[in-house]
């Protein structure tokens, strides 16, 4: 006899194949000249999407170094510049478009060095459900754990959904600009076919016009 599948099981297995696990991200970032350089880290997010980057920086405050974050998106929308982070910095915003973003770090040396020591960086970016403290919604709603798992699966599996939808829409119009530039490609090949079958009967009408004229035919 085999086990049996619960639906609950089968959503849970569901939703941990789809969603996306964020997990921290650590480097080091060399001290160099003012403005000389910007180390980025690029994520992609809908539109209307909560979003929680935490940056943990080491070192301290005057040291010779300074950290400066910079959060943008790719079309141009600002979320967050600050500077002479140290400890634990935490920026949370709602995204304005379906784009990428990037959260840019620089290591300033203010003491005109050429070269300086390096900050360690622990970088944390929620999306979506993830960046929700569902611990603050757990007390303040009084729901059971059971009750707030199901409703962050619900969220999550709203997510997956609406970047279903939203990739069939870019597939969508990605084809019909296909299907244009191929009706356009078509219409040219045969404007130059017809271009070329014109010339060559006119060559032939001017040849013989002008064989014509010289008595050679």
């Amino acid at each position: 006899m085999q086990p049996s599948t619960s639906i609950p099981s089968l959503l849970v297995l569901a939703v941990s194949l789809f969603s996306v696990v964020g997990s921290a991200l650590k480097f080091d970032i060399a001290a160099e000249p003012r403005g000389h350089r910007q180390r980025c880290i690029r994520n992609f997010v809908a539109k209307d999407t909560l979003v929680v980057v935490t940056a943990t920086v080491s070192g301290h405050k005057g040291d010779g170094q300074q950290v400066n974050i910079h959060i943008r998106d790719a079309v141009g929308n600002e979320y967050g510049r600050p500077k002479d982070v140290v400890g634990e910095a935490r920026m949370a915003f709602t995204s304005h478009a379906n784009a990428a973003f990037d959260v840019c770090f620089e290591n300033n040396l203010d003491d005109g060095r050429p070269y300086g020591p390096t900050r360690s960086v622990e970088l944390d970016v929620d999306i979506g459900a993830d960046a929700r403290d569902w611990s603050a919604i757990q007390a303040a709603e009084k729901l059971k754990p059971v009750e707030i798992e199901l409703r962050r699966i619900e969220e999550v599996v709203s997510e997956v959904v609406g970047q279903m939808e939203y990739l069939r829409t870019r597939e969508q119009k990605l084809r019909d600009t296909n299907e244009s530039t191929n009706e356009r490609v078509k219409w040219f090949a045969f404007s130059i076919m017809a271009t070329l079958v014109g010339l060559g009967a006119w060559q032939v009408v001017y040849l013989r016009a002008y064989f014509r004229s010289k008595h050679l035919i």
